[in-house]
């Protein structure tokens, strides 16, 4: 959930990211990881935007991971490859804070060879910087700061004032997804509008995957049921259980264990 948020977030409001982090708001668009020929590395953490002169690729981690040193000269490479005539800046943004030594890497080493990479702990940036663009007020909380719940409260303020109603309930729901990183759920209702939320892109997105998850499970459970019913009435039918195996794909020890419920009604 988390990976898909600042996804949004960092497609949406790529201006605002680009001002945080290259120091001037160039215009950027999405680029496709199927563009760099090769499959993407756990696509969904992936985030790459380009301009004509330069590739962004970010990382938001809320865990340590040992695997992206090696992912971000991976990526190097590979942008490279497909644009070798365009500037590449690589960032990794850590969202917890953890004692982790992981989370201090900035380079991958190997005999002969280096690379480098930028690494952005949020806990350390001061929260003032997010509260400067609507595409970084989510992050406010997150950062450097002794009151967690009163850096909401500011954000809260802050979104309210965001003329655009859609743009609003967006930014208010991203916030409050993140600050379930580090806040309780109850203050974090109380704070932020729960019924502005539910209109915004995130929420709905969110609910449509909760309701398909759902769904599919709701089918699979039923067609698990349906399967143990089949193999009951061929069990009682006196079928060989090799031959109840065969037909229904449940495992020996099921249909066994079956045998045993219905010499147990009878």
């Amino acid at each position: 959930m988390f990976d898909n948020i600042c996804k949004f977030l960092a497609e949406n409001f790529s201006t605002d990211f680009a001002t945080w982090l290259l120091g001037e708001p160039i215009s950027l668009t999405e680029l496709s990881p199927s563009e760099l020929s090769l499959e993407p590395i756990r696509a969904d953490a992936l985030i790459l935007l380009e301009s004509a002169e330069l590739v962004l690729h970010l990382e938001f981690q809320t865990q340590p991971d040992v695997n992206i040193p090696f992912r971000m000269i991976d990526y190097r490479l590979r942008v490279y490859r497909r644009f070798p005539q365009k500037q590449m800046r690589q960032v990794v943004i850590y969202l917890k804070e953890t004692s982790s030594e992981l989370v201090q890497q900035n380079t991958f080493t190997i005999p002969g060879t280096r690379h480098e990479f930028e690494v952005i702990r949020l806990w350390e940036q001061p929260t003032e910087v997010f509260l400067r663009y609507p595409g970084l007020f989510p992050l406010a909380v997150l950062g450097q700061t002794d009151d967690r719940a009163s850096t909401l409260q500011q954000v809260a303020q802050e979104i309210i004032r965001i003329p655009d109603q859609r743009l609003q309930n967006n930014v208010a729901a991203a916030t409050a997804i993140l600050a379930g990183l580090v806040l309780e759920k109850g203050l974090i209702q109380r704070v932020l509008r729960r019924d502005n939320m539910r209109e915004s892109v995130i929420y709905q997105e969110i609910e449509a995957e909760a309701q398909a998850k759902g769904k599919a499970e709701g089918k699979a459970e039923g067609l698990q049921e349906g399967i143990r019913q089949v193999a009951v009435n061929l069990v009682k039918s006196q079928m060989l259980l090799a031959e109840v195996v065969r037909v229904t794909g449940l495992s020996i020890e099921e249909v066994e264990l079956l045998q045993k419920e219905i010499e147990g009604d009878l």
